[in-house]
């Protein structure tokens, strides 16, 4: 049986998800356009809101750091 809040390293068995894009595909194409994303408030990332969006702001990672730590806080 696996440790349901272990150290977040995959069970065995389970692949890490292959990239969608590589570099070289995306290297001469535009940023996407669209309105001013706000900033996440842990790192700085650009985020998916825009920058009107009220309370805490959280890039993808970011938000799932913060949605694991708070599932295992007992």
């Amino acid at each position: 049986m696996s440790d349901y809040c272990g150290t977040g390293t995959p069970p065995t068995g389970v692949s890490p998800a292959p990239a969608s894009a590589s570099a070289p595909e995306t290297a001469g194409q535009a940023p996407v356009a669209g309105p001013p994303f706000a900033a996440c408030v842990l790192c700085q990332e650009p985020t998916g809101y825009p920058e009107s969006h009220r309370g805490i702001t959280l890039c993808p990672v970011c938000e799932w750091r913060e949605a694991e730590r708070t599932a295992c806080s007992g």
